[in-house]
């Protein structure tokens, strides 16, 4: 008997180091002494040379500063560098001292390892996402990263907003019925899953150059999953996560790829233009569309096709018909009118309002406006923003945020993109093949941090290379923003998977149907196509034969 308790308690310790989604102990305790003892070691020399470095290109120093520490200084211990820049010392014995070289180091290095351990438990789910989120806040006060006000203004940035006003639009847009009949508009003359791949999902890469590629995701995945819905039901299926994962991954990726397509595309091509003026060789909207549109159609077709190849032979249901099922919902739908067209007048005037007001002026406020009209008109109630928006997905990506606004600050991203250009093998150091070596460097990054912040630190890095390489500087620089819509293989990459993680609910049940590792294992190879279309249709294709502008 004695020994029967034995085993009872034995196995109860056991039970605390049993993994389950959301609590992985196998993971978090390594990765959390592999990081204790990383914050422990000294920073490594090279980062203590670049936060003294005097006005390192890649980083926008405030005009009283000289270095990356002064930088650093300026914002953490504002009350000693302003007694230091004018030679006094401080009276207050209370306030923070200056930081020095090493110390600002550390603080790149700190950030560095809190990024990797949070990239960690997300791909893992090691932690609750939402726990992982919470987790970035923690650190970044912990080790004094940011002041406090500062991690607050990260953590509800216009981009955060924007994911929260577009899951809740979408609740609105899903609860009124509008989905289906914009389902109905887009999708009734595809009548098959190849059709599908290599019709729609070029098309929609098109659209996603001059529309917000978001907001077209957060209003097509509603009505793709309805497609599912009926589709499985149609074949008595109960549910079939290849047709799922090849609808919203398929959208996800076709739109994400129309970045190149025009300046119109997204805050980092508009990044990108603004560092062109800063050198002196001004793009125009039309030029930009001469070198980046003939990219997006092809590879909308590639990604179709990919999809179509990977996902087709795995489908439980014979084959999808998009065209036969929209329309035969849309017959039993009632008249348009009421909350349905109301509903309908605000998304119009959503998107006029993010076409009009442009990236400039932040895609959050009106995404704002459009959730309080809907309260105003009725159409959702707080208990349907509760139940249909993934909180956990927008404290995703508002860690992320904070911790591109933290690697900025701190040099951390200023390091990691030096690091890389260092190691380039000498070959890849010249004309087309730093163009290339470029492109591998922002596709990378891009997936662990927002495009714009990659292409905003990689920018002022990658353009006077072209100088010395004998390579156009426009053609870095496109390489640069064109990479930059490459972020397919982590939710954290783009609002666009945020979104379809967030909303790829089956509609009845509401199981996810999409789970981190799918965009690792589909989205890499995703990536790698992108690349190689790139390089070989693009960098070493038609540009080519096309004429670029002397520099002076």
């Amino acid at each position: 008997m004695a020994h029967h308790s034995g085993a009872t308690t034995a196995a109860e310790p056991g039970s605390i180091w049993k993994s389950r989604p959301g609590y992985k102990p196998l993971i978090i305790v390594p990765a959390a002494i592999l990081f204790i003892v990383l914050v422990i070691m000294p920073p490594p020399q090279g980062m203590i040379d670049l936060v003294s470095m005097e006005k390192p290109s890649g980083y926008s120093l405030p005009s009283d500063c000289r270095n990356i520490t002064d930088s650093v200084n300026r914002k953490l211990s504002p009350a000693a560098f302003k007694a230091a820049q004018k030679g006094q010392t401080l009276s207050n014995s209370h306030e923070k001292g200056l930081l020095s070289k090493a110390d600002a180091a550390q603080l790149a290095k700190v950030m560095l390892l809190i990024f990797c351990l949070s990239v960690l438990f997300w791909g893992t789910e090691a932690l609750p996402l939402g726990a992982t989120d919470l987790m970035v806040a923690v650190m970044l006060y912990l080790f004094s990263i940011l002041p406090m006000e500062e991690i607050g203004k990260a953590y509800m940035s216009d981009a955060v907003f924007f994911i929260f006003g577009i899951l809740a639009v979408a609740v609105g847009v899903a609860k009124t019925g509008l989905d289906k009949r914009i389902g109905l508009i887009l999708l009734s003359r595809i009548h098959s899953a190849k059709g599908f791949a290599l019709i729609f999902m070029p098309l929609l890469a098109i659209a996603a150059a001059f529309l917000s590629e978001h907001a077209l995701v957060a209003l097509l995945i509603p009505v793709l999953l309805g497609v599912y819905k009926v589709t499985c039901k149609m074949y008595g299926v109960e549910k079939d996560r290849a047709l799922a994962v090849f609808l919203l991954l398929g959208i996800c990726f076709a739109a994400n790829h129309g970045g190149p397509g025009s300046p119109a595309a997204g805050g980092r091509n508009a990044i990108m233009v603004g560092y062109f003026m800063q050198q002196g060789v001004p793009i125009s909207f039309l030029e930009w569309m001469k070198y980046g549109m003939p990219f997006v159609p092809l590879m909308g077709v590639v990604i179709g096709a990919y999809m179509y190849i990977m996902f087709k032979p795995k489908f439980k249901v014979k084959d999808i018909n998009p065209g036969e099922v929209v329309r035969s919902e849309v017959a039993r739908m009632p008249k348009f009118g009421g909350k349905e067209a109301l509903m309908a007048v605000i998304l119009v005037l959503l998107v006029a309002a993010w076409v009009i007001l442009g990236e400039h002026s932040g895609l959050g406020g009106p995404t704002l406006y459009a959730v309080m009209a809907m309260f105003l008109g009725r159409i959702i109630t707080w208990d349907d923003i509760q139940e249909g928006v993934a909180f956990d997905v927008v404290g995703l990506y508002a860690a992320a945020t904070a911790m591109g606004a933290a690697l900025k600050f701190t040099g951390g991203a200023l390091w990691l993109a030096t690091s890389f250009v260092s190691i380039l093998p000498d070959f890849m150091a010249k004309g087309d093949m730093l163009v290339i070596g470029v492109s591998i460097l922002t596709g990378t990054m891009t997936n662990f941090m927002s495009d714009g912040a990659t292409v905003a630190a990689l920018g002022p890095i990658v353009l006077p290379m072209a100088a010395l390489s004998g390579a156009h500087v426009w053609k870095l620089g496109l390489a640069c923003a064109f990479s930059s819509s490459f972020a397919n293989f982590l939710v954290v990459g783009t609002p666009n998977n945020a979104i379809a993680f967030g909303m790829g609910r089956d509609p009845v049940t509401g199981e996810r149907l999409l789970d981190v590792m799918d965009f690792v294992k589909y989205g890499l190879p995703v990536t790698i196509l992108a690349w190689l279309v790139l390089w070989f249709w693009t960098i070493l294709g038609y540009w080519r034969f096309m004429s670029w502008p002397v520099v002076q």
